[in-house]
């Protein structure tokens, strides 16, 4: 019995280990993704984690299925830092004091960055799934109060994600770091450069009347809504 017993912790033991070690290479994969694109070898890889080539293979199979959950690991962590944005808002909190931990999730915008770069069809189903997701907490931010309803919630949830992912890209672009491994020195140039314009512009409009939409939505015989 006692042996049995022994047995059953040895592999919940093992099995928190494997988890464990599982984690630690896709975080390791992320990093090393995100600085050098996702041409960085599986050894490599290995070696930021602390492990073997071998138990890479073990746990994933293949660098594809390995960027895969990184994929998905990273899109989970997107939406969760969107909505605790919108709910920081809805509760009235400053959500400046996110800025430090901005720099934390680094690696988050050096991976969507590589993914923008690299668009294969599996980078273009990652920022497909962004915007997907976007639709998502900008309805949670129009439920809360904190943000003003669309006549098309998914058209301008789209064109929200795909103009600040470009300003990146542009941004990295035009003024390429001095350091492309210093992710958390790309994220900071960007806000210096964006976060100003970008506050004015979500906050305070940029046109001075409606007139403009006003003659765009006669042009349209019937404008979309929200529901749809």
């Amino acid at each position: 019995m006692r042996s049995a017993k022994a047995g059953e912790a040895g592999s919940r033991e093992t099995s928190t280990s494997d988890l464990t070690a599982r984690a630690r290479i896709r975080d390791a994969a992320i990093n090393r993704f995100a600085v050098e694109g996702f041409g960085a070898s599986v050894r490599a890889i290995a070696a930021d984690a602390g492990v073997s080539a071998g138990l890479v293979m073990h746990h994933f199979g293949s660098k594809d299925k390995l960027r895969a959950e990184c994929d998905a690991h990273l899109l989970a962590t997107i939406g969760r830092l969107k909505r605790e944005n919108v709910a920081a808002a809805a509760a009235g909190q400053s959500f400046f004091h996110k800025f430090a931990a901005a720099e934390e999730n680094a690696p988050v915008v050096g991976y969507v960055l590589r993914s923008m770069q690299d668009g294969s069809a599996l980078a273009q189903a990652f920022i497909g799934h962004m915007v997907d997701d976007a639709v998502g907490y900008t309805k949670d931010g129009v439920a809360a109060g904190v943000i003003v309803p669309s006549r098309d919630e998914v058209a301008r949830a789209r064109y929200l994600t795909l103009s600040s992912l470009g300003a990146l890209l542009l941004e990295v672009t035009l003024s390429p770091p001095s350091d492309p491994s210093d992710l958390a020195g790309i994220v900071r140039g960007y806000f210096t450069n964006s976060y100003l314009p970008m506050m004015e512009l979500f906050t305070e409009g940029f046109l001075t009347s409606r007139r403009m939409l006003d003659e765009y939505l006669m042009y349209v015989p019937d404008p979309p809504s929200g529901e749809e």
